[in-house]
């Protein structure tokens, strides 16, 4: 082993990740459509259960707006059924 050479249990990240922003503030978005379905699967996991803040990056004020859309969603699709 050399003197220089140094060992690292593991990996070294090199890739810085990628700073979260508030996807409504960046691009205006004012309003969220409740019967946009596809932008509003953005913001559900698989299980359609919502994705926290933390993952999302959205501000405190357009997740709460994104939780309302989705659930008005819900029963909207509830009453055409």
């Amino acid at each position: 082993m050399a003197k220089n050479e140094i060992k690292y249990l593991t990996a070294i990240k090199s890739d810085k990740r990628v700073k979260k922003f508030c996807r409504f503030k960046k691009y205006g978005i004012r309003y969220v459509d409740y019967k946009d379905i596809e932008f509003l699967k953005k913001f559900l996991n698989e299980q359609g259960k919502l994705l926290p803040r933390r993952l999302t990056g959205n501000s405190l004020k357009f997740q709460r707006r994104v939780s309302d859309a989705v659930k008005k969603h819900a029963r909207w699709l509830f009453y055409l059924t």
